[in-house]
């Protein structure tokens, strides 16, 4: 494939495929597994890894790129295949999550600030050399009546533009990803509380992705979906829908080839309803699906419980979570369809 930013970054996030967040840190990672019962040890997330990468039908035509986390791009598959190769050859693309992680950010209490610039123009040569064609950056908003704080959304939106620019200097395409948390704490805002707050932070990334000098075609946008808080929950999916799409347009620049949504907290069939009902109903600038870790993943998981034998069950239900967003995004995915299955 051409190794062009632009074409890089039209290949991740097209209309009827999406991306699989697969990059938990060692403790997310450990919480999904203690969930199941099963021991967090190298082995035990490489097979898991190796289950839904090796889980054809979905990665060939659902899957456009997998996020990996630092371990897993250096990894080989229990036959000492590298797990990147076998990404590759699914015809989907490699990525790697590259920030430090969300950091208390001092005199602002309640709020975080992403850390992990340091070395990051030496370690972006190497992940390339390792195969990662695209990154990820997650910036962390908490809102409430009184977050986030101006200086948290610039410090953030800063960073994030920081880490854009030196990707695209390594021939990477960022994934830039401000998450306004929709299950943070105390989680009972409103909708209109969220379309608020995302507004001003994705105005004051792309601000800074300018000073930057970030090719806007070169990058993909993951942002949250305007919804209201995990303990308020009262918007419609219509209504999720035309706030998302409204704050988008208002917010970011066609430029932008694809926008790939995070589920931040939602059910799975939550996450792909509120896609589908965007792409169903609206015309929009750009190409919009998914870039999903839990809600790809969670039945997968579920299925899996750690036992070879259920391997093939595993990868039944990561390929109907996958085939239901690749619907979805392109508006063409319906209540039925889960029933069906």
């Amino acid at each position: 494939m051409s190794e062009r930013l632009e074409d890089i970054a039209a290949a991740i996030a097209p209309k009827g495929k999406g991306i699989l967040a697969a990059d938990e840190s060692s403790g997310t990672i450990k919480k999904r597994f203690d969930a199941i019962g099963i021991e967090s040890t190298e082995e035990n997330r490489r097979d898991y890894r190796e289950m839904l990468f090796r889980s054809t039908e979905a990665m060939e035509n659902y899957i456009s790129g997998v996020i990996l986390f630092d371990e897993t791009l250096r990894q080989n598959a229990a036959d000492g295949t590298p797990l990147v190769d076998i990404i590759k050859s699914a015809g989907t693309v490699p990525g790697i999550k590259v920030d430090g992680g969300a950091k208390d950010f001092a005199g602002h209490p309640g709020e975080k600030v992403t850390e992990g610039l340091d070395g990051l123009r030496e370690r972006l040569a190497e992940y390339y050399g390792l195969g990662a064609r695209f990154a990820k950056w997650r910036g962390v908003i908490a809102i409430s009546d009184t977050l986030p704080s101006t200086g948290a959304v610039s410090a953030n939106a800063h960073a994030l533009a920081r880490y854009a620019a030196l990707c695209q200097e390594a021939g990477i395409v960022p994934i830039v990803e401000p998450e306004v948390l929709m299950d943070g704490a105390p989680g009972d805002h409103s909708i209109n509380r969220c379309y608020e707050v995302t507004e001003a932070v994705l105005r004051a990334v792309f601000d800074e992705l300018y000073d930057a000098r970030v090719v806007l075609e070169g990058m993909v946008l993951k942002p949250n979906m305007v919804i209201d808080g995990k303990n308020a929950r009262q918007a419609s999916v219509e209504e999720v829908a035309e706030k998302t799409v409204r704050c988008l347009k208002s917010a970011v620049p066609a430029a932008i080839p694809g926008i790939a949504f995070l589920s931040g907290g939602q059910s799975d069939e939550e996450a792909t309803a509120h896609l589908s009902a965007m792409n169903a109903g609206y015309d929009l600038p750009w190409d919009v699906t998914f870039s999903y870790g839990r809600a790809l993943q969670a039945a997968a998981l579920q299925a899996w419980g750690g036992k070879p034998e259920n391997v093939a069950a595993g990868q039944r239900a990561f390929t109907h979570r996958a085939r239901m967003n690749a619907l979805a995004s392109r508006g063409d995915w319906n209540a039925a369809l889960e029933e069906a299955a």
